[in-house]
């Protein structure tokens, strides 16, 4: 039958008794710990005391593990071994790689394509990049920061102001050509409607054009813009989403935004992550990098 292990020294004494049969002396130990010669003394008599048993030969010039010691130093040093292994990749791992989660269209439309200037700037940072809707956990330390929308206020998390979420209509020219051209806002309330009824209703609104709730539950809401983009290139409808993450389709001509008026939502974009990460080396230097990029994108008024 094995017996139940009792409860732990305190781990000052065992951190100064690993130290000194680590380096055989108490004067290096409380070198390497910061600490007086007196004070490792004293925190090994205590563990002696503890334990019944003498740990150290204390001669002259030096010391020596008694038969006890020897028993108990292999155990004690293969322990702080591991610990320090364990918080060497820890800390390797906080300095050198960064696990993003962002929501998909920011990531792939504009995220995906900058990247690459960050990985020139810090070739040291391995960079993992996750797209979901759902929210994660930024506690729990599966991933360093996200890219969120919402107003900023995420409880015991940092967060910087990223991007406006901007709103307009987007279209393919084929179907605006085939709709024999659009001359007021009012005319889109006769074509399909892609994106979320909540964006269609504010965007009108601003526009002076007094809409039903009903008549905007036809709507093809797919939740995430990039594919209502790739319906709205296929003519299937006129989307309603960011020019700023299309720029390149509307470029092109893939798209085109019927209207000039764009209109903004209240949930904007922002980069976040666990405030108590903020001194992290990948996590500063991805911050200072991507404020930067969304400065340049929409410069401060």
């Amino acid at each position: 039958m094995h017996s139940t292990p009792g409860p732990l020294p305190p781990l000052n004494a065992v951190r100064a008794f690993e130290a000194a049969a680590r380096l055989g002396s108490f004067t290096r130990a409380a070198q390497e710990l910061s600490m007086t010669q007196a004070a490792i003394s004293y925190q090994i008599k205590q563990l002696e005391q503890r334990l019944g048993v003498m740990l150290f030969q204390r001669l002259p010039r030096k010391i020596v593990l008694t038969r006890d010691g020897e028993r108990l130093a292999p155990a004690i040093l293969d322990a702080f071994s591991g610990l320090r292994t364990a918080f060497a990749q820890a800390l390797s791992r906080a300095h050198n790689e960064l696990a993003i989660t962002s929501l998909p269209t920011i990531a792939s439309n504009w995220l995906v394509p900058r990247l690459g200037g960050f990985h020139l700037a810090h070739a040291e940072v391995a960079v993992r990049l996750d797209t979901s809707i759902t929210l994660a956990d930024l506690q729990q330390g599966e991933f360093d920061v996200a890219i969120r929308s919402g107003r900023g206020d995420w409880p015991g998390h940092t967060a910087h102001f990223l991007l406006p979420s901007l709103i307009t209509p987007l279209m393919s020219p084929r179907l605006r050509d085939a709709a024999g051209g659009l001359k007021s806002p009012a005319d889109l309330l006769k074509l399909a409607r892609i994106g979320r009824p909540r964006w269609w209703q504010q965007w009108f609104e601003e526009n002076g054009v007094d809409v039903a709730e009903t008549a905007l539950r036809a709507s093809l809401d797919l939740g995430i813009e990039q594919y209502e983009i790739t319906a709205a290139i296929a003519g299937q409808g006129v989307a309603i989403s960011s020019p700023l993450f299309f720029r390149a389709e509307l470029e092109s001509g893939q798209l085109v935004q019927p209207f000039a008026h764009v209109a903004r939502d209240s949930k904007d974009y922002w980069l976040v992550y666990a405030t108590t990460r903020a001194k992290s080396h990948a996590i500063t230097a991805f911050r200072t990098w991507l404020l930067r990029e969304a400065r340049a994108e929409v410069p401060a008024d």
